[in-house]
């Protein structure tokens, strides 16, 4: 008779922290729509500009074969974070 006291009372548990779960859940389904829907409300989404309307250039990319600049801060930064991990 006790196994099925224990049988009874662990499905008891199942169904109720199941239960439990699907509620909270839902609740959070439920939050999350009413969230973006004040979201909608007060933060609508911006108007497209109109197609006749003139755009900012962009700025050039810069050459791909003229890294010299960026190799040498680089080099300079590796020497000084060395020079800095030697003295501590």
């Amino acid at each position: 008779m006790q196994e099925n006291d224990l049988l009874g009372e662990g499905l008891n548990l199942m169904v109720f922290g199941m239960g439990f779960v699907f509620v909270f859940l839902s609740l959070l389904v439920v939050a999350m729509m009413a969230m973006a829907r004040l979201v909608d409300r007060f933060a609508p989404a911006p108007v497209p500009a109109a197609p006749g309307a003139a755009r900012a250039p962009a700025a050039p990319a810069p050459a791909a074969g003229d890294d010299s600049e960026l190799t040498a801060v680089m080099a300079a930064a590796i020497h000084r974070f060395r020079q800095d991990q030697h003295r501590h």
